[in-house]
Order: C-alpha cells, then structure tokens, then sequence
C-alpha cells in the first residue's frame, strides 16, 4: 500500500464532491487528503485527493470515476514529476520567554506570523508535506493550541497538459 496522489478535473457544479467522495466511500478507501479549487476557467474544478492503496485498487478506483457524468479528467500523478504544497496554520502558546525561539523557527521556516494574541501566536507556512510535518514537529514542544492543514495540492510540471 502506497500513497497515490489522484487530480481530477471536474464540472463547477453542486454535487459533484459529494459523488466524488461516495465512490470512495461505497469502497472502503479512506481520503487521506482533499482539496478542491477552481481553476483558471470558472465552469472547471480541480480535486487533488490523495489516499492509499495498490497500483490495482487506483486503477479500479481510476475507472469508475470516469464512469461519472461531471467528471472531465483523472490522472494519478504520484509518480510524475510535480508541484506539491499544503498550507498549514497553527496557533502555539507564546509567552514573553518563548517568542524569540518561535520566532526564530519561523525565519528557519520561510514562515510567517499572522496574528499575536497576550499568550499566542498563529503560524502560517506553505510548502511539502514533509515541511509541514517539521514544522509542525518543532512547535509542539511549545505547545500547540490548534493546527488546521489543507491537504495536498498539486500540478504535474512541465508545459503539457
């Protein structure tokens, strides 16, 4: 079991997320991650969702989705050559002692402060998901008061389409 990633283009229209995400569910296949975004036309959606699975379970899982009526395009793009980021904010507990070396983490980070609250602050940072993992690793000795991640999203790189 591996993890795949999966873009799927589809029709701007209601409905549509919740058919995407019972294909999967009648399977038994649990979404690790999902974003959806419109893209550079307004009628057109692009879902990025990863999930585990087999070579064989992705392309069963390929095939039906093709089967549905508002879906443009699949292609699972784990194996291409990709852009990869997610956003993530987290609040941490920050005290007068503690904010330096939070702020320092952050400078190592590339990321930003976005709000300082008397004994907080929310951190927000892009980039792969084992970036987001770090950081999110070097602030929980701080204490993490929340955290919100958005799940991978993705473009194959390159001038095709």
């Amino acid at each position: 079991m591996k993890r795949r990633t999966i873009s799927i283009t589809v029709d701007n229209k209601p409905g549509v997320l919740t058919r995407v995400a019972t294909l999967f569910r009648r399977r038994n296949y649990n979404i690790e991650s999902l974003t959806v975004g419109a893209t550079e036309n307004p009628a057109i959606s692009r879902m990025t969702i990863v999930v585990e699975g087999d070579q064989r379970i992705i392309e069963q899982v390929t095939k039906q989705l093709h089967k549905l009526i508002d879906v443009i395009k699949v292609v699972d793009i784990s194996e291409e050559r990709a852009v990869e980021r997610e956003l993530v904010l987290v609040k941490v507990k920050a005290d007068t002692q503690t904010r330096a070396e939070i702020m320092q983490i952050v400078d190592i980070f590339r990321a930003r402060i976005v709000d300082i609250g008397r004994s907080s602050l929310i951190i927000e940072s892009t980039g792969d998901t084992v970036k987001i993992d770090a950081i999110e690793d070097s602030l929980r000795p701080f204490g993490i008061i929340e955290l919100v991640r958005t799940g991978k999203i993705a473009m194959v790189r390159g001038t095709g389409k």
